[in-house]
């Protein structure tokens, strides 16, 4: 069976976030001073081969813990539907 997964990866918010800081900092200068605590991160999809959703699952989990994200600076999240 195929999968989609959907990757969110974000810096924690213990650490500090320049990109998230600049974007905060402009948004009164476009006019949206409602907005602010912008946190940047990226978002990955990738489509995976697998047995069933668990496996699915286990082989997303290991990508985001041995490439797609730093742990040290990093959280991820995912969610995954068959394609």
């Amino acid at each position: 069976m195929k999968f989609k997964a959907e990757i969110d990866v974000m810096p924690l918010d213990a650490l500090l976030d320049p990109q998230g800081k600049a974007v905060s900092n402009s948004m009164p200068t476009i006019g949206l001073p409602e907005i602010s605590g912008v946190r940047v991160g990226r978002h990955v999809r990738l489509f995976v081969d697998a047995a069933s959703k668990d496996e699915a699952n286990a082989k997303v989990d290991e990508a985001c813990k041995k490439l797609l994200a730093n742990q040290i600076m990093e959280s991820y999240t995912f969610h995954i539907e068959e394609a």
